[in-house]
This record gives C-alpha cells, sequence and structure tokens, in this order.
C-alpha cells in the first residue's frame, strides 16, 4: 500500500509538472513566438539533444520557476542593472574587438533587460552544473565549478567597486586569459581575415556572392526588397565613424537558417557590403541582421516605465546592451524595421569562436575557464551603468551588487551553488518529461 502511494504522489508530480511545462511552451512558442508546427518540431529537436540543450531553449521555463523563489542577495527592486538575460556556458566566445584584438567575451544580447544581476548568476551556475554532468563530474567537483565562478565574479566586482580595476577598460584578452581560453585566443591568431568570407561566399562571374548551401538560401523577392527599403533606417542608425556610403554599399544578401535553438522562428539575414575595393572582393565584410523581440525575462519581471519608453525597438535595445556591456562595441551595430518587426545588424566576425566542451579535459580545466566567465560577467553588470551618463541609471551597479553580496562570500557561493545543483536535476527531470512529451505531439 505504502508504495503503490509513493507510486500515485510521484505520478501527480509529474503530471502537474508536465502541465506547467506545456502551458508554458504553448504559450510562449504558440502564441507568442506564432511558431507554426513545423518550425516548433525543429526547434523541440534541437531542445531534445540534451538537458543542457533543453535549458538553453526554455529561458521562459526558468524565469517562471525561479521569480516565483525567494533568495537573499537580490539588489533592491528599485535599483536593478542590465542584465545579459540568458546567461550560460555557451553565449561566451572569442571574437575581433573594434581595436582589432582578440578578446574572450558573452557574444549575445538579445535577452537583456533590467533586473537583479542575481538572474544572471543563477542561470550561468546551472548551466555550469549542466556541462559539469556532459563530463560526468561528481557533485563535489560540480559545486566546485561553480564556486570558482561565483568566487571570480565577487572577487572581481569588488574590485570594481573599490576602483582598483575599471570596468570600461577591463577586457579578456590573451595577456589577461588563461587555460583553454588563452590557447583558443592564440589558435585565432594564425586564422585568415577571410576565414569566414571565404567560407560563407564565392567570386563568381566577376564579382563575390554568397554561396547557396542547405542553411544559405536567396531570399525571395519580397525579402530582397523589404530589406533595401529598410537599409537606409540602419545607415541611420550605425556609428560609421566617417566612411563614405560606397563603403556600406550591398553586393548580395541571403537568408540564413539552421542557427540557434531559442531563435528559431525569427528571421536572420546575411548581407554582403563593399567595405573596401581589394580585388576579389576580399575585404568584403558579411553583416547579420537578426529578428529580435520582447526580452524574455520582460515577461516575468517588474514592469519599469522608463525601460520601455526608451528601449522600445528591441533591435535598438539589443545595440544599446551590448553597446553598454562591452568596452569595445562592433562598429557596424545598427538596428532597422521591417514592417512591425524589429532587427539588429552586427558584424559577422571571421574569428567568431566557442570554447568546445572536448577540450576540457580536466576538473582544473574547466575551474580555469569559469574563473574567466566570472570576472567577464562582473564586467558586463558594472559597465553597464554607462547609462549612468546617459540618464538611465543614477547609481553605480558595482556598488549596489557588492552591498547586496554582502560579506560572507563562503555563504554566498554555497547558496547559490546548493541550489543551482538542485535546479540543475529538476532541468533533467523536465527534460525527460519534454522528450516523451515532444515525441507525442510528432505522432499526433
Amino acid at each position: 500500500m505504502e508504495s503503490n502511494l509513493t507510486e500515485r504522489v510521484q505520478q501527480t508530480r509529474r503530471k502537474l509538472r508536465k502541465q506547467t511545462l506545456t502551458a508554458i511552451f504553448d504559450e510562449f512558442d504558440g502564441k507568442l513566438m506564432g511558431l507554426d508546427r513545423r518550425k516548433r518540431a525543429e526547434k523541440y529537436r534541437k531542445m531534445a539533444e540534451s538537458p543542457f540543450s533543453f535549458f538553453r531553449g526554455s529561458t521562459y521555463l526558468f524565469y517562471s520557476d525561479v521569480t516565483r523563489e525567494w533568495f537573499p542577495y537580490h539588489t533592491r527592486a528599485e535599483r536593478p542593472t542590465w542584465i545579459q538575460g540568458d546567461l550560460h556556458f555557451e553565449n561566451f566566445g572569442a571574437f575581433r574587438s573594434e581595436s582589432g584584438v582578440l578578446v574572450y567575451d558573452v557574444n549575445d544580447f538579445d535577452e537583456g533587460y533590467l533586473g537583479s544581476y542575481l538572474y544572471d548568476l543563477l542561470r550561468m551556475s546551472v548551466s555550469i552544473a549542466l556541462v559539469c554532468r556532459v563530463k560526468l563530474m561528481t557533485s563535489e567537483s560540480q559545486q566546485a565549478a561553480i564556486a570558482a565562478f561565483l568566487k571570480s565574479y565577487g572577487g572581481q566586482m569588488r574590485r570594481f567597486a573599490k576602483r582598483k580595476d575599471d570596468p570600461e577598460t577591463f577586457v579578456m584578452d590573451e595577456e589577461r586569459a588563461e587555460g583553454q581560453i588563452r590557447k583558443l585566443l592564440k589558435k585565432l591568431r594564425k586564422r585568415k581575415e577571410q576565414h569566414f568570407l571565404e567560407k560563407v561566399t564565392a567570386f563568381m562571374q566577376q564579382k563575390r556572392q554568397f554561396a547557396e548551401t542547405d542553411e544559405i538560401v536567396p531570399p525571395t523577392e519580397e525579402e530582397r526588397n523589404a530589406l533595401m527599403e529598410a537599409w537606409p533606417q540602419y545607415l541611420a542608425s550605425v556609428e560609421s565613424k566617417g566612411e563614405e556610403a560606397v563603403h556600406y554599399e550591398i553586393k548580395d544578401m541571403a537568408v540564413k537558417h539552421g542557427s540557434g535553438t531559442a531563435s528559431i522562428g525569427l528571421d536572420r539575414y546575411y548581407v554582403l557590403i563593399e567595405a573596401g575595393g581589394a580585388a576579389e572582393g576580399m575585404d568584403d565584410v558579411v553583416l547579420e541582421i537578426k529578428e529580435v523581440r520582447a526580452p524574455v525575462p520582460a515577461y516575468f519581471l517588474p514592469y519599469d516605465d522608463s525601460f520601455w519608453s526608451a528601449h522600445g525597438h528591441q533591435g535598438k535595445r539589443v545595440v544599446m546592451t551590448q553597446k553598454a556591456m562591452h568596452h569595445e562595441a562592433d562598429p557596424y551595430l545598427g538596428c532597422l524595421s521591417m514592417g512591425d518587426r524589429h532587427f539588429y545588424v552586427r558584424e559577422r566576425s571571421p574569428y567568431k569562436k566557442r570554447l568546445k566542451l572536448a577540450s576540457l579535459e580536466t576538473a582544473d580545466a574547466l575551474e580555469t575557464v569559469v574563473d574567466c566567465m566570472g570576472a567577464l560577467t562582473a564586467k558586463l553588470h558594472a559597465r553597464a551603468d554607462i547609462d549612468v551618463r546617459q540618464g538611465m541609471l543614477d547609481y553605480h551597479s558595482e556598488d549596489e551588487i557588492v552591498l547586496a553580496m554582502g560579506d560572507d562570500e563562503e555563504a554566498f557561493c554555497a547558496t547559490i551553488a546548493q541550489w543551482a545543483l538542485s535546479y540543475a536535476g529538476q532541468v533533467e527531470r523536465d527534460y525527460e518529461i519534454f522528450v516523451e512529451w515532444a515525441g507525442s505531439r510528432r505522432k499526433s
């Protein structure tokens, strides 16, 4: 009788959780994103690859859960900062900065919003736990890796608060980086300037143009016309630094498929611009034009009138977030609209590269990487108060965050790490429910 009762309790809990998951998926993927059956199937196939893939593609489920819980260490509600909004292990990567330096940093700002810094730390800590589990690491090693990230974050944030380091000049380059991140940056030094250009284009009929593949296809006439009509908006938004109009002359365009998980259902284009007059277009530049919508955290965190009045255009919001959080922003950053849809524009860097998990062969190697990630996350949050000068914030984020973290570093790290390990277990259980549910959707 007792075993039957236990089984009934477990079945009921699973049933109720499934109802929560399906309601959230239907609301966000169905009603808000408007994904048709084919696109939902594509997204769910990617999410079904692993618990970590599921976690990446279900940001809305994370915020639905985490905003219902009470945590110590939040900053005061009236003192939020810019948060990245979807911080996880694979949203860090290498690229070339505006001044030509190879750096390692966060490279995705689609979910940028105003809120407590703690949400970025919680989401990143869960992702570290899930990565550790992919590497079959013990729970002790998982906790140690999360603690390494949090201690690095706290230590660097305190240096910013004491004005020992300046977040506006802090950069993770080859000199500062360690371990596999330094190796990655050294390796990228050997990459040719034209690496990505030659990968996605070809020189045909005396001009360079995109090479058609399964993921890169020609636009329809309607898409081409809409983009050409919107292009002056982009030119008005970009900080062109005096380049002549011919620099931004469009030579070719393409539709990009197959990128991302959470962004499935949002349009993405590649545009090839002149940039220079080198033979065979070897100095052409590839720009990425990506559709973006209201950030997921906005549906769960406190509503702020001043934020929305300043950031009603979602492409502009992403541009502002990246400029606030990066030491040197992409010089091609800009935005445009096509109808009622918002887009941002950025250079598709020839040096863009993520760190491969397979390269992290030991717990020490992983801890070295998350140590760097912790310092970079502190830089994001501390630099975000650049808006002090623009009237958005009237306080320094690092001061508020240090006050919220308190003086007991061990308690701070232990509290967040223990929650993250517990929630990673919930993600794994949710993943099992999701795989079963997604499979039943395909059959029906």
